[in-house]
């Protein structure tokens, strides 16, 4: 499974090196792509833009997405994918510091399969790494490709 990669759609560079580190100190050795803003997320996701005659079959095995992002919103770009036949199943995870009820009840109402706050401590947030790793990557079974 190490050979699928995350897609991580993070504005903030320093919650990039975070997340990456974390998984690291996880040992999870899978590819991490990064888009900085909505717009890059479904760049990649449908092959257009600067990812243009990327092989759209190779899509991540989840998808971690922030919710205050440039450009396009987090829920927009939930929406989109979830849009999209061929893109409409695979796992999003909601990974914002967004504590607002109507960002987790508008993330499930569009699908999400997740919702999680990021923790403020570093420790907290290696350990949340953890177990999202395991589930994510380990435990639950992916849907075929569409």
């Amino acid at each position: 499974m190490k050979d699928k990669a995350i897609l991580l759609v993070e504005d903030n560079p320093d919650d990039v090196e975070l997340t990456k580190m974390a998984f690291e100190k996880n040992n999870i050795a899978n590819k991490v792509i990064v888009a900085n803003d909505g717009v890059e997320a479904l760049d990649y996701m449908f092959g257009t833009g600067m990812y243009a005659g990327r092989d759209v079959k190779d899509m991540p095995v989840v998808v971690l997405l922030d919710l205050k992002l440039p450009k396009i919103d987090g829920l927009e770009v939930l929406k989109r994918i979830r849009q999209n036949e061929t893109t409409k199943l695979i796992p999003v995870v909601i990974l914002t510091s967004s504590a607002e009820q109507q960002d987790v009840i508008k993330g499930y109402s569009l699908g999400a399969n997740s919702y999680i706050r990021k923790p403020v401590e570093f420790d907290q947030f290696v350990e949340s790494m953890k177990y999202l790793g395991l589930y994510w990557l380990v435990w639950n079974e992916p849907p075929p490709l569409v």
